[in-house]
């Protein structure tokens, strides 16, 4: 089996067998590196346009009127998608290395980045399973302000959504222990420095 193919399959496997995907990212090798790059971009998309989806702002899309329709949502959710990956993968991914460096990690930048990607297939995953739960209960409602999405079906299916968020962070902590070889606690403690470091990252941006 090639690379690139186990790595594909591995997208799958840590929904079941994470153990066995975070050892495999402490393989540093040039070809087992570039097999897992394309994975990693869609994992980072797909869970960038989930982001996007839980935001206010995507249920108030509509809202707007106008030229706004499904495909204008569409364009949005997948651009927005692209920055949301990309400031999840470099942003996070850093802090979670001065978070790991700090509580005495050695491994590299990199290593942080795709331990955060693998934790987040979860969310991505949620992209797929819950959008069309949604379009499908509430319409376009599912997009605007005041519609049938804001009573208790609403907050049933927010919470729906938020259950693969949990799963992810879950993930993360499972993962951040398993790829660094740690304690539970040295692991949490790991992700603490990880909120810390992004909530200093967000004060310099509003500062800036």
């Amino acid at each position: 089996m090639s690379l690139e193919r186990e790595w594909w399959l591995r997208v799958v496997a840590v929904l079941v067998r994470p153990r066995v995907v975070f050892l495999a990212l402490r393989v540093e090798d040039e070809d087992d590196l570039e097999a897992r790059r394309e994975p990693i971009l869609l994992i980072t998309l797909l869970a960038g346009m989930a982001g996007v989806a839980l935001s206010p702002t995507w249920g108030k899309l509509l809202d707007q009127g106008g030229g706004v329709d499904g495909l204008v949502v569409a364009v949005i959710t997948f651009v927005g998608g692209l920055f949301y990956g990309a400031a999840g993968y470099f942003v996070v991914g850093g802090a979670l290395y001065m978070g790991a460096r700090t509580v005495g990690s050695l491994g590299r930048w990199r290593l942080a980045r795709q331990v955060l990607a693998f934790s987040f297939v979860p969310l991505a995953l949620s992209l797929v399973l819950t959008l069309p739960v949604g379009l499908a209960v509430f319409g376009e409602d599912l997009f605007r302000s005041g519609g049938s999405d804001g009573g208790t079906g609403g907050k049933v299916y927010l919470g729906y959504r938020l259950v693969f968020l949990a799963w992810s962070l879950g993930l993360l902590l499972y993962g951040v222990r398993t790829t660094y070889g740690w304690s539970w606690l040295r692991s949490a403690a790991a992700l603490l420095l990880l909120v810390g470091f992004v909530a200093i990252f967000s004060l310099i941006a509003v500062f800036i």
